[in-house]
């Protein structure tokens, strides 16, 4: 990012670690209470925590590629081509110097976290100010899906890229910020977004951060998605197969907005779903609504560039069949955090309430998580 590490950004720090710290313990302690049997008398290992859900298929991305059946449980297709090459990327390089697939994969959301929360802190200091930038890691590390940040997942990293971009795009180093940008959109399609957000951005400048002869580099976030794209087209003949394994795999085949709110407000509340997957849905509910609200304020405080980061945001995420992997969104949700923070400077019971009202559901969340009970 540049510049020099300062004291605000060694606490900003030493709250990460500690934060890190916290959400190891708890996956120790649900080795533990959810043992591998109810007669168990060993605990799970601490690193068997980790190696949960989606992890799976960046493991098996990194290892084996995209298309191989051979090592497949199942010997069918299981939608891989749904997650981008960026972080197996990564992770498959790590490996080269660390061995267990699973400690590579930390080591990235660790390293990356740190990076992500420095360029937080840094955007929330130039929007609000001296203060705003520990608020806004603090707030970000407390959310309900903050055991994503920690887990061999693609959220720190996709941050580590997407914030300094964000942060280079401030200060006028459109280059640098392209090419973060780029390496977002190789992480995660939430990439394409942000690239949107840098040109609005771009267009927007009105103090002297504009160069036209920066403007070419605009395009250069959306060719790790056409390069994916093409290698995708060239193995199954299908210019869509990312969509169509997301489509596949997760219920995210194209429907109106009123449609994918109907659908997850039944799953919700009809009980016709288990109490977990049902409390899941309630949790895209709340975060669908709280993006909403977001978005609203951002048009209304005239924020144009980050309203069409998280306009494109929800509008994928709420045309779905359901919602799914809102709440995880939120994470990547900068202006959300970096506006609470600033809220909470004018208002100090924000902050109480935000930690008593919302901080609880991250431990909720991590043992869930952790504990293999997830149900969303």
């Amino acid at each position: 990012m540049g510049d020099r590490l300062g004291a605000t950004d060694r606490l900003v720090l030493q709250l990460y670690l500690l934060t890190r710290i916290g959400l190891w313990i708890t996956a120790y302690c649900t080795g533990w209470v959810f043992a591998t049997g109810p007669d168990a008398h060993e605990p799970a290992t601490v690193l068997s925590r980790w190696d949960q859900w989606d992890w799976g298929h960046f493991q098996h991305i990194a290892e084996y590629g995209y298309f191989d059946t051979a090592h497949s449980d199942s010997g069918r297709p299981d939608n891989r081509e749904a997650f981008f090459p960026g972080f197996p990327l990564v992770l498959r390089a790590l490996h080269l110097l660390v061995p267990d697939w699973v400690v590579a994969g930390l080591l990235i959301s660790l390293a990356a976290g740190a990076v992500a929360v420095l360029a937080l802190a840094r955007i929330a200091r130039l929007s609000a100010g001296a203060g705003a930038g520990e608020r806004a890691v603090l707030f970000l590390l407390l959310s309900p899906c903050t055991v994503f940040l920690a887990a061999g997942y693609t959220e720190s990293l996709f941050l580590a890229l997407a914030l300094p971009a964000w942060l280079a795009a401030k200060r006028g180093r459109w280059p640098l910020a392209a090419v973060l940008a780029a390496g977002a959109t190789a992480t995660r399609v939430s990439g394409l977004f942000l690239a949107a957000a840098l040109a609005a951005e771009f267009l927007l400048a009105r103090d002297g951060r504009r160069t036209w002869r920066s403007l070419p580099w605009l395009a250069l976030p959306a060719l790790p998605a056409l390069l994916y794209t093409w290698y995708l087209h060239a193995r199954t003949g299908d210019w869509m197969a990312w969509k169509h394994a997301q489509e596949r795999g997760w219920n995210r085949a194209f429907h109106p907005p009123w449609e994918a709110w109907a659908h997850t407000w039944n799953a919700a509340y009809d009980g016709s779903y288990t109490t977990g997957y049902a409390l899941m849905f309630q949790a895209e509910l709340a975060a669908m609504v709280v993006g909403v609200l977001l978005l609203g304020l951002l048009l209304w405080r005239r924020r144009w560039s980050e309203a069409v980061y998280i306009g494109l945001s929800l509008w994928a995420l709420g045309t779905s069949y359901w919602y799914v992997s809102v709440p995880r969104a939120t994470l990547l949700w900068w202006p959300l955090w970096a506006g609470l923070a600033a809220w909470s400077l004018r208002r100090p019971w924000v902050k109480n309430a935000y930690l008593c009202a919302v901080a609880p559901l991250a431990t909720v969340f991590a043992v869930a998580f952790t504990s293999g009970h997830w149900a969303g």
